[in-house]
C-alpha cells in the first residue's frame, strides 16, 4: 500500500497537483535516502542504488543528484523534477524490495524450522458392509468384490470399479453403497461403475452405487470434486449436494459444494447440466457458473457468463490460482490441502487479495513464502498457521 500511494504522490508531483506539502514530504523523502548512512548489512543496497543513480544521470544527462536547485527557487525545471520523481521512486522501490525481501527471508527461516509437507493421494473407502480401507496404504490390484462389481487400485493411484454389467443380474435391492473420504491433506481419482471418472478435492467424500441400476445413477457429493461422465441417454446421472440436485447425461463439471463457503458453486467445462435446488432451476452452458448462497434460506441461483476456469480447476491440475482472492478464501484452501488450522493475529485489512499460481506439491513453508509477497506474514505453530 505504501508503495502505491508513493506512485500517487510522485505522479501529482511531476504534474504540478501537489500540494506544498506534499512537494516538500517528496523531496524531503528523496533526501533522508540519498544521504542515510547505511550499516555494513546493507552495502549491497548501497551499491544498487548508486548504480541506480549513475543509470538515472546518464539517461537524463544532469549534474550529480546531491545538486538541488536553492530552496529560495519558485520554479524548478521539468527535468530536474522528473529526474528526481524517478529517482525517489525508484530509491523507494529498491529499499521497500530489498527490506521486504530480508523480512521475508527471516519470516521464512522461522517458518521452515516447522515446514509441513502438501497433501497427496489419501483417502478411505467405505465398503457396503462398514469396513473401511485406507487407500494410501493399500496395495495395488483387486481390493474387494461388491456384488457384480471388482475393486481395484491401480498403479497410478485411482480407484476402478469394474462391473461385469451394468443393467443385468441385478435387482434394485441387491443395490450397495461405496464412499470415498478424502481427508484434510488429500485427493483422489475414482472411476465409478459406469466409467465416469470423478477427482475429489480434500476434505471431501463421494457416496455412489456399486452397480448403476434402473432409469437413474445418483452420487452425493460433500465438499468438492471434478465429474467427466459417460453419456448415456437412458440413464441420466445426476449429483446431490447440500440439497442441490445436477442433472447430466454426459459431461464436464467442476461442484464445490465445501459447508465453510459463502456459496455452493457449480461450473461446467463441456456440455450442458441442469441445477435445481428449492423448487429453482437453470440451465448451464459450457463456461458458466452457477451459485447459490449458503447463507440464505431460499437463495436464488445466480449464473455467471464467464467463469475463471484457471482458477477452477486449478486444484484438479496440481496448482493454487488466486485471482483477486481474499485472504481467507485462499486460507481456507491451504487449510484443507496441508490440513493445518488458521489462526487470525488480529484485523486483516480489507484490500488483502492475491493473484498468482503455485503448485500445490510445495511444502506449507514455500507456499507461505510465496503468499508473503503480497503482504501478510505467516508463522507455523504444529500444525497450525498464524496470519498476521
Amino acid at each position: 500500500m505504501e508503495e502505491q500511494k508513493l506512485k500517487i504522490l510522485i505522479s501529482r508531483y511531476n504534474s504540478g497537483a501537489a500540494t506544498p506539502e506534499e512537494r516538500v514530504l517528496v523531496e524531503n523523502w528523496y533526501e533522508s535516502l540519498n544521504g542515510a548512512e547505511l550499516s555494513k548489512s546493507d552495502d549491497e543496497l548501497a551499491e544498487i542504488k548508486q548504480d541506480t543513480y549513475k543509470i538515472l544521470q546518464t539517461y537524463i544527462g544532469t549534474s550529480k543528484p546531491n545538486q538541488y536547485p536553492a530552496q529560495n527557487n519558485k520554479v524548478i525545471s521539468l527535468t530536474y523534477v522528473k529526474w528526481m520523481a524517478a529517482a525517489v521512486l525508484l530509491s523507494i522501490s529498491i529499499t521497500f524490495y530489498y527490506y521486504r525481501q530480508h523480512s521475508i527471508q527471516q519470516t521464512s527461516n522461522t517458518i521452515a524450522q516447522n515446514d509441513i509437507a502438501p497433501g497427496g493421494n489419501k483417502a478411505i473407502l467405505t465398503l457396503a458392509n462398514g469396513s473401511k480401507l485406507v487407500l494410501d496404504d493399500s496395495k495395488n490390484g483387486k481390493l474387494a468384490t461388491q456384488g457384480k462389481t471388482v475393486v481395484q487400485k491401480t498403479g497410478s493411484g485411482m480407484l476402478a470399479y469394474l462391473a461385469s454389467s451394468l443393467n443385468a443380474g441385478s435387482t434394485a435391492s441387491e443395490i450397495t453403497y461405496n464412499t470415498v473420504t478424502t481427508p484434510r491433506g488429500g485427493q483422489y481419482n475414482v472411476v465409478l461403475p459406469d466409467g465416469t471418472q470423478v477427482w475429489l478435492n480434500a476434505a471431501s467424500s463421494l457416496k455412489f452405487p456399486t452397480a448403476f441400476n434402473g432409469k437413474e445413477r445418483n452420487v452425493e457429493l460433500k465438499g468438492e470434486a471434478y465429474f467427466e461422465v459417460v453419456k448415456n441417454k437412458a440413464m441420466p446421472f445426476h449429483v446431490s449436494s447440500s440439497g442441490q440436485t445436477i442433472e447430466v447425461l454426459g459431461t464436464h463439471f467442476d461442484v464445490n459444494a465445501y459447508n465453510d463457503e459463502a456459496a455452493l458453486k457449480t461450473t461446467l467445462l463441456e456440455g450442458s447440466v441442469k441445477v435445481a435446488k428449492g423448487g429453482l432451476s437453470a440451465m448451464l452452458k459450457p463456461g458458466q457458473q452457477s451459485s447459490i448462497s449458503n447463507n440464505e434460506t431460499n437463495a436464488l441461483i445466480k449464473v455467471s457468463e464467464v467463469a475463471d476456469i484457471d482458477e477452477i480447476m486449478a486444484w484438479k491440475n496440481g496448482n493454487f490460482h488466486f485471482n483477486n482472492t481474499d485472504i481467507k478464501t485462499v486460507m481456507r484452501q491451504v487449510s484443507r490441502w496441508y490440513d493445518v488450522d488458521i489462526e487470525y493475529a488480529g484485523k486483516l485489512p480489507d484490500d488483502d487479495v492475491f493473484t498468482g499460481t503455485f503448485s500445490r506439491n510445495l511444502t506449507a513453508a514455500k507456499a507461505l513464502k510465496v503468499l508473503e509477497f503480497s503482504g501478510v506474514n505467516f508463522k507455523i505453530e504444529g500444525r497450525k498457521i498464524i496470519v498476521k
